[in-house]
């Protein structure tokens, strides 16, 4: 349904906030004509409604359609409801939970409805005063606690002052087992009242028609066991005929003997199902039962029922007519006893039924129930009123998130988006931007397009079941200690501390200074990780050898063995190219050393120091653009669409405003002294060693000629190691080379 109006010019108010015009609203005018506002105009156009920092109940009754997203127009649809109530639209800026009723506009039919239902609630609680609130709302129980009629159609002992109708009431409740009223006592309702009447003229009936119990008080006994022995005593009569018929079968027909014995060893007290199978009793030639006979002992007390109640004294035996007989005899009790009605009312007596139907107090009870129906669009209305204080505390609040982001942006540091869900202490640093997310996972892959440095936790906590999921933002210092498996300690809205652990991290500029270290960072780590390649190599072939040695060795031989510890004889041949190569490397550094103190001596001060400059703008420089480039087009928006909102409009986080949205830890400058710090050295002895070390550099420099390049007079007093004589020392170290080269091929 298209609510928004294109046609009408309200004349709009605008603000910039993170880096883009939006739509300043602040005011109740400006809320009643949010159809007008052009939709691409909205910063959000939809959101969930989980996972907000505004109560769910508020949620789930501005989600008109509820589809679980709140969208324009349903924002739409609230702003034109909850104005149209309101005497002073203003009033919802102020975000209270509570109103005067005499501010509901009465003219519109929806206010009038809204008045009398939040007049009558006032009423019910006993409360004086106009002043309703939502915790006048939050127990519709207790609303109800006092008030006879509540609109629901159920009457309950307290709808009447007469002291039968009560007790009707309560009759009619244990017999139906009653509705459970808004008041939360239990009561019934007009269906229910109709069926107690209609069970107490059955009940009455049926007992005036009763039969006669054929054996007495034993009848009931008779009837269980005759009903138990039925199948047993038609199959002995059946068996018995064919015992006459044949004779000879007479044993086949009896119990058989293996059978007991089978199970003889057992506890035959457990075996009542087998033993239950066996015939009644014996079977003879006889086709009548002998009453005097053994009797298969699981159904002795069955027939000893029958025997005792059901069957003349001094007979013998039971025939198959005799047996009939027995129902026959019960036969037109059992049918008056299926056939009762109104069973749910025997509880009560048969005298208190014919005193309930002789006082017929139903045309009184349906009268209450019809005054309780009367007042059932006031009742209803109650939950208009729940409705109406949850928008007119909250709808604000969600219109400057939705419309302009403006508590994001808002100066006052206590005040929250309805997105920023707490705060994370992690690396002495309390990050103010968390966001709840639903799947890690998914959230993290667009998020890396806010460009923000994010840092992804699971948080659990003794007082709720389950994990929280979030996701903060740092936005100040360096990365410090930030690693995954890093806990911290995070905090919600409401103050209730979770145990968090970081799981993810997005690697962005956290601010300048950060990425102008960057390149060192990674070269270091580079090299780190060169070294304990290079380092875990070098272990892995060296246990792989020993290993390889140790298990080669129980099959060597004795010689072997004696010749691989063997001294190889001095090469003198060998060591001699060796020591030349390390003269002539020598050699070849201090002259590129040379040349380089040379050229660097030749320039001035201030060009050492721009040379030095250029090489670290070399370095650092690309890491600080592409930084500055990032920090400047950091943007919350990604975050948002990972957890479902639909932002139309940028909003961007400055490098000033991300330094309020992280606070660092910060201590003042005192000079305090570690007593368990390691007792440093003498200021003068650090002094000595520090010139001393530098002396012999020098004088190092000086003997090796390093220094003539730049000064003649700074020439090596070694004359060997004089400028003229590096050529001729270098030729006659390669001829020694290649002497002992050539020695060493001949040889």
């Amino acid at each position: 349904m298209a609510l928004i109006n294109k046609d009408k010019k309200y004349k709009w108010e605008y603000v910039n906030l993170g880096g883009s015009t939006r739509v300043k609203i602040n005011s109740g005018e400006d809320l009643a004509h949010l159809n007008e506002l052009d939709l691409k105009m909205w910063t959000v156009l939809s959101c969930p409604t989980t996972g907000l920092e505004i109560d769910d109940k508020s949620l789930k009754y501005m989600d008109c359609d509820a589809d679980g997203k709140l969208r324009v127009n349903d924002v739409v649809a609230v702003s034109r409801w909850i104005t149209s109530l309101l005497k002073n639209k203003d009033l919802i800026l102020k975000g209270d939970s509570s109103i005067d009723i005499n501010q509901i506009n009465t003219e519109d039919a929806n206010g009038n409805k809204l008045y009398k239902s939040a007049k009558q609630i006032l009423e019910n609680l006993g409360k004086e005063g106009s002043m309703i609130s939502l915790s006048d709302t939050a127990d519709i129980t207790a609303i109800f606690a006092k008030t006879r009629f509540n609109g629901d159609g159920v009457i309950t002992e307290a709808s009447s002052d007469d002291a039968d109708v009560k007790a009707t009431i309560a009759a009619a409740v244990a017999s139906t087992g009653g509705t459970l009223d808004r008041s939360g006592a239990q009561g019934v309702n007009a269906d229910q009242i109709e069926a107690f009447y209609k069970s107490l003229n059955d009940y009455v009936t049926w007992t005036t028609n009763a039969v006669e119990a054929p054996f007495g008080d034993k009848t009931e006994s008779v009837i269980e066991a005759y009903n138990a022995l039925d199948v047993k005593m038609k199959d002995f009569f059946m068996r018995s005929k064919l015992a006459a018929f044949s004779p000879q079968s007479i044993a086949s027909l009896d119990v058989q003997t293996s059978r007991i014995n089978d199970i003889s060893a057992e506890n035959l007290s457990t075996k009542n199902d087998e033993i239950a199978t066996y015939p009644l009793t014996h079977i003879t030639d006889s086709v009548d039962l002998n009453l005097n006979a053994a009797i298969n002992p699981v159904w002795t007390k069955y027939f000893n029922v029958i025997k005792n109640n059901a069957v003349e004294t001094g007979k013998t035996s039971l025939s198959e007519d005799d047996w009939a007989a027995i129902a026959g005899k019960f036969s037109a009790y059992t049918s008056w006893k299926a056939a009762k009605a109104g069973a749910n009312v025997e509880s009560l007596g048969i005298e208190n039924i014919k005193k309930f139907l002789e006082q017929n107090k139903k045309a009184e009870l349906l009268e209450l129930v019809a005054q309780d129906i009367a007042l059932k669009e006031e009742a209803e209305n109650i939950e208009l009123v729940d409705r109406f204080l949850h928008i007119y505390r909250d709808f604000y609040k969600l219109v400057k998130n939705f419309v302009t982001l403006h508590d994001f942006y808002d100066k006052d540091k206590s005040v929250k988006a309805i997105f920023q869900s707490g705060t994370l202490i992690i690396d002495q640093r309390a990050c103010k931007f968390c966001m709840k997310v639903n799947d890690t996972g998914k959230h993290s892959a667009n998020a890396a397009k806010s460009g923000m440095y994010l840092v992804y936790c699971d948080c659990t906590t003794k007082t709720k079941p389950g994990k929280l999921q979030i996701v903060a933002a740092v936005t100040v210092g360096d990365i410090g200690e930030l690693t995954v498996g890093k806990n911290g300690i995070y905090y919600d809205n409401n103050g209730l501390e979770w145990d968090a652990v970081v799981t993810k991290i997005i690697d962005n500029p956290i601010n300048i200074s950060q990425s102008f270290w960057s390149p060192y960072r990674r070269m270091a780590t580079a090299i780190e990780n060169l070294i304990n390649k290079n380092a875990a190599d070098k272990d892995s072939k060296m246990m792989a050898k020993a290993t390889a040695n140790i298990n080669a060795a129980p099959t060597k031989t004795a010689e072997e063995a004696k010749a691989a510890v063997a001294t190889p004889p001095f090469d003198i041949a060998k060591f001699a190219g060796i020591f030349a190569a390390i003269g002539m490397a020598f050699g070849m550094i201090a002259t590129a050393l040379a040349s380089l103190f040379k050229g660097l001596f030749a320039l001035n001060w201030w060009q050492l120091i721009m040379l030095f400059v250029g090489i670290i703008l070399v370095i650092s420089g690309p890491a600080m653009v592409m930084a500055w480039l990032k920090l400047r087009r950091r943007n919350i928006a990604p975050l948002l669409n990972s957890n479902d909102w639909a932002v139309n409009a940028v909003a961007k986080i400055s490098i000033p405003f991300g330094e309020t949205l992280t606070d660092i830890a910060k201590y003042p400058k005192l000079k305090l002294k570690d007593p368990y710090a390691k007792k440093g050295m003498a200021t003068w002895k650090k002094w000595c060693i520090s010139i001393l070390i530098v002396a012999v550099v020098a004088a190092a420099l000086w003997i090796f000629n390093v220094l003539a390049p730049i000064n003649d007079n700074l020439k090596s007093p070694l004359p060997k190691y004089n400028k003229e004589n590096v050529e001729i020392v270098t030729d006659t170290i390669v001829g020694e080379v290649e002497m002992i080269q050539n020695d060493t091929i001949s040889q």
